[in-house]
């Protein structure tokens, strides 16, 4: 069989990128990257949130094309059901796919005040009050999950939930976003991961910048 490809955009400031990467590594699959470059039309449509059909990132693997982020965890869950990329009871299975939903479909404000940008640090951001309430929001979900799993992970394992909601921990971090002890702890651990590690270490070596993600307050 034929190894598997992901296709990716910006390792600095594509979100859905780190989600669709960081699913397929949770999942232990191998596969090879295929790096769109920035200035390529699509690519900088996903990035800057421009186009509702986000054709990146997106797996093929074995006959199979998958470009959506949910589709892409729920086609690994199919074909590496042991990686665990969903809790194994049902309960909290649900639960699970409908924090990742929201993450998935939500959060617009968060997403286009404070965009992904892993080279940049911004202490003192302003946060406008829509974002802060999507960031209210998120931090609720994180604290119930991890009230009820007792952690370290959001289901107490990793799941899928931890890459769909990873992008945001490095929004927290870049713009400063003040946490509580123990989401904090949880942030810290997210991007202490070695799969976080080397995506920001790569992140961090690009050549190009996109001005207008470049925020300057």
């Amino acid at each position: 069989m034929a190894k598997a490809t992901l296709t990716i955009s910006s390792k600095n400031y594509s979100s859905w990128s780190l989600r669709g990467w960081l699913l397929t590594r949770f999942s232990g699959l191998e596969f090879d990257e295929v790096v769109t470059a920035p200035d390529d039309a699509s690519a900088r449509a996903e990035i800057l949130l421009l186009s509702s059909s986000i054709l990146v990132p997106c797996l093929r693997h074995d006959g199979v094309t998958v470009w959506d982020t949910l589709a892409i965890a729920d086609y690994l869950n199919e074909v590496r059901p042991d990686a665990g990329l969903l809790p194994a009871d049902r309960i909290l299975r649900a639960h699970c796919r409908s924090i990742c939903g929201e993450i998935h479909s939500g959060f617009t404000t968060l997403r286009a005040s404070l965009p992904v940008n892993l080279k940049g640090h911004f202490p003192n951001f302003k946060i406008w009050s829509r974002a802060q309430a999507d960031i209210d929001r998120v931090c609720a979900i994180w604290r119930e999950c991890l009230a009820q799993s007792g952690g370290p992970f959001l289901y107490g394992e990793r799941t899928m939930a931890d890459a769909m909601y990873a992008p945001v921990v490095t929004r927290f971090m870049t713009y400063d976003v003040k946490l509580e002890p123990r989401l904090k702890a949880y942030a810290d651990m997210i991007m202490a991961m070695p799969e976080m590690a080397e995506w920001i270490e790569a992140a961090k070596a690009e050549p190009a910048d996109i001005e207008e993600l470049e925020v300057e307050y």
